[in-house]
């Protein structure tokens, strides 16, 4: 086990970002941020970035973030993508996992810690149980890199509470504040932290949803977030059009205390 990581360069696209998890400020947390608190807390100076933007592809982040990583050689790079591809009609799961395990390469090489994520099971999300199929083979190809080269991998596909719809946003997309808290607590047993709470506590019961009700729940998400996100990608546009990475540089993290001061959990 080791004893503490000094550096961490978070990579990624929307999910490490953290969207949908709102900070009382206005701003994103996410699992990272909740992560990075609770690292911070063990390990005197650690410092963290995280340069993930929402609406990255694949190739965006190999291109514009890896490159940082390796350079500045943080103890721990967390990786994430491909999500946004696989959304893509016509992409290929395998291809796209071949860019991803050269950006693996290059990370450990760099003498980087690699955390990997495979995708949630989508399988109770209308319309993007669609690409179930593809989000799989992608997985497999995921565990297959990190058994090849000594990464470490967060299976999402492999948490039963994600299935849940309240570990989502009302878009479907992106996880709930409390589905990026499970996630944060899967994290750090994947890095051996030591952690009070537990991400497998099961949901608390709730009534079925009747299925006209859950019906036109479909269609209202198909009009406000889905056409929207399929007329962007036809233009070319992404959500993550002139968004800066919200902490681009390694630097230290606020203290516990600190943290909670400015209204940010300093736990995960």
């Amino acid at each position: 086990m080791r004893r503490g990581w000094g550096s961490w360069v978070a990579l990624g696209d929307s999910f490490t970002e953290g969207l949908s998890d709102e900070a009382p400020d206005g701003s994103y947390r996410g699992w990272a941020d909740r992560l990075a608190a609770t690292l911070a807390e063990r390990t005197p100076g650690f410092r963290y970035a995280n340069l993930a933007v929402r609406g990255k592809m694949l190739r965006e982040i190999v291109e514009e973030q890896v490159p940082i990583a390796v350079e500045v050689k943080p103890d721990l790079v967390t990786l994430c993508a491909g999500g946004n591809d696989l959304i893509v009609p016509g992409s290929d799961a395998d291809t796209i996992a071949d860019q991803f395990e050269q950006a693996v390469v290059d990370l450990r090489a760099a003498g980087c810690e690699v955390v990997m994520f495979t995708g949630p099971d989508p399988r109770d999300q209308p319309v993007v149980r669609r690409v179930r199929p593809k989000v799989a083979i992608y997985n497999a190809n995921l565990r297959a890199i990190a058994d090849r080269h000594g990464a470490r991998i967060v299976d999402l596909w492999a948490m039963p509470p994600l299935v849940d719809v309240r570990a989502w946003s009302d878009d479907r997309l992106h996880f709930s504040p409390e589905g990026h808290r499970r996630i944060a607590l899967r994290a750090a047993e994947v890095l051996d932290v030591p952690v009070t709470e537990d991400w497998r506590e099961p949901w608390p019961p709730v009534e079925p949803t009747p299925w006209l009700r859950s019906r036109q729940a479909d269609l209202a998400w198909t009009r406000t977030h889905l056409l929207p996100w399929v007329r962007r990608h036809l233009r070319g546009e992404s959500m993550g059009d002139g968004v800066m990475p919200k902490r681009p540089e390694l630097s230290p993290l606020a203290t516990a205390a600190k943290a909670s001061e400015n209204g940010h959990a300093a736990h995960v």
